[in-house]
């Protein structure tokens, strides 16, 4: 397929494709004439790359595990950086769960003072005395 067809299918823009493949993430064959040309299994790939990026790695980290996502090998340096990225994503992921809980917290106590039962007085600011 096309870089077009391929940035649509995989929900990505042409730009970030060549981005891929200026890093080195993405080897397309070329036509004759030039043109880029990817495999069906691209899609899923680039997708991949997506949600790694979106996760945090860099691009540097995504070209290191490249061989691993091909082939389903991995090197003891691999599994090492697999292992640390999986630890920084998790911290990520408790931070992340820490900050919904206490949303969470704020929305209820917002909803509960703007509950109707609850007097106007209840949600005005105390008045002050001159002395």
């Amino acid at each position: 397929m096309k870089i077009g067809e391929l940035a649509q299918r995989a929900g990505v823009s042409v730009r970030a494709l060549r981005y891929y493949e200026e890093q080195g993430l993405l080897s397309p064959e070329r036509t004759p004439s030039g043109q880029r040309r990817y495999t069906e299994e691209t899609v899923e790939v680039v997708r991949l790359f997506q949600q790694f990026y979106a996760a945090g790695l860099s691009s540097r980290s995504i070209a290191a595990l490249l061989p691993c996502v091909n082939h389903g090998r991995t090197t003891v340096a691999q599994r090492r950086m697999l292992h640390t990225e999986r630890g920084h994503l998790a911290a990520r992921v408790e931070e992340m769960t820490r900050t919904l809980r206490r949303l969470d917290e704020l929305i209820t106590a917002a909803d509960h003072r703007d509950e109707p039962h609850h007097s106007h007085s209840s949600r005005t600011a105390p008045s002050t005395v001159a002395s």
